[in-house]
């Protein structure tokens, strides 16, 4: 799977992510709107993250959906 499928179907895979990130509020997953940039930025706010390992968690959870 690709991150264009995870953007254009965002609906259904937003509760995949909120499963996976649990901080993450339905408001947050909204503001993302299934764009990576904006997601890997909220992980790192959120977990307190580098960048690296956030995009690498991204990259992980696209591997598994």
């Amino acid at each position: 799977m690709n991150w264009d499928q995870i953007e254009g179907n965002w609906k259904e895979y937003k509760g995949k992510a909120q499963a996976q990130w649990g901080k993450l509020t339905d408001d947050e997953l909204d503001r993302v709107a299934g764009r990576r940039t904006e997601l890997v930025g909220l992980l790192q706010q959120k977990y307190g993250q580098q960048r690296e390992e956030a995009e690498r968690e991204v990259d992980d959870w696209l591997a598994r959906n």
